[in-house]
């Protein structure tokens, strides 16, 4: 009984303050000229699960992964640049290592840059560089990408990505003395990032845009 009692106080007093405000309010608030231009929004979005199924958050997976390019090629590029440089074009590294995707100057001059100047400061010329070098990466590996993708090496699930990532890492001589092997002779760089890292972490990604070419090279005009 007084639980009711209260409640109907609650509406009774509601109803009140409502009939207060519209009698003492009796302006029109003209809203014409009010505008948002220039603010800045904060939305907070649920995760898209069509997006995101398959990511293991539990290990570095998701560091690699983007909500708006998935596991597209492009995609695989971006997640590389950011591990290697955080995607800054003109970046040198302690090992004398260039640019957006980090390329030694023997490894451009394979794919035809020998400025390394004009390199570090034309990002489109990089952009080629990457594809370039994976596409020639691609043929050197093609019969053991035939082999071993679907495999577990290291208790890591080979795939094309992680073939082609771990080459762009490592070189693919070594990636192919880390496959033959089944793991023993596993390849680390100056940082200590092995090409079994590379292997899971780029592990994937639809590289399928990326043709085989064994003489990619590219046109630096």
């Amino acid at each position: 009984m007084v639980k009711n009692i209260a409640s109907y106080l609650v509406v009774v007093l509601t109803i009140c303050v409502l009939i207060q405000v519209s009698f003492f309010n009796k302006e029109t608030v003209d809203l014409s000229k009010y505008s948002t231009n220039g603010l800045v929004y904060n939305y907070t979005v649920s995760p898209n699960s069509s997006i995101i199924e398959g990511i293991d958050v539990s290990n570095d997976d998701y560091k690699c992964f983007s909500p708006f390019l998935g596991k597209s090629f492009v995609g695989f590029k971006e997640a590389i640049a950011f591990k290697e440089s955080g995607g800054n074009y003109a970046t040198i590294n302690t090992y004398g290592y260039l640019g957006k995707y980090q390329f030694g100057k023997e490894t451009l001059k394979l794919i035809g840059v020998r400025n390394v100047k004009m390199f570090l400061d034309n990002p489109k010329l990089q952009e080629k560089a990457f594809i370039a070098n994976a596409q020639r990466n691609k043929w050197i590996l093609r019969r053991d990408i035939n082999r071993f993708v679907g495999k577990r090496v290291n208790g890591v699930l080979v795939t094309e990505s992680g073939i082609l990532a771990a080459a762009h890492l490592a070189g693919a001589g070594s990636v192919k003395k880390y496959l033959r092997s089944y793991g023993l002779d596993n390849f680390a760089d100056g940082y200590g990032t092995t090409i079994s890292n590379y292997m899971k972490r780029f592990s994937g990604y639809d590289t399928s845009f990326l043709k085989p070419n064994k003489k990619a090279k590219v046109n630096t005009l």
